[in-house]
């Protein structure tokens, strides 16, 4: 994923009202469930996620195969 997209597709799921998680798979299928809008940080293609219990996810724009959106009638 580009770093112009990478950090597009990030803001826009941070500023969806109300916000949904998302879920952000990695080139070597690892997944990140984001579940906060406040939770992570992005700039200059890297993002840090600070999932519960404080436990940090660092990833790049370069290790992103994809961002999956929550569904819109999915269960919170």
């Amino acid at each position: 994923m580009n770093q112009e997209n990478f950090l597009a597709v990030l803001e826009s799921h941070r500023s969806q009202r109300p916000f949904r998680g998302f879920t952000v798979e990695l080139v070597n299928g690892q997944k990140i469930e984001v579940d906060h809008p406040g939770a992570f940080f992005a700039r200059d293609g890297v993002c840090v996620f600070l999932a519960p219990g404080g436990i940090p996810h660092w990833f790049d724009h370069e290790n992103v195969l994809q961002i999956i959106s929550q569904s819109a009638n999915a269960n919170p």
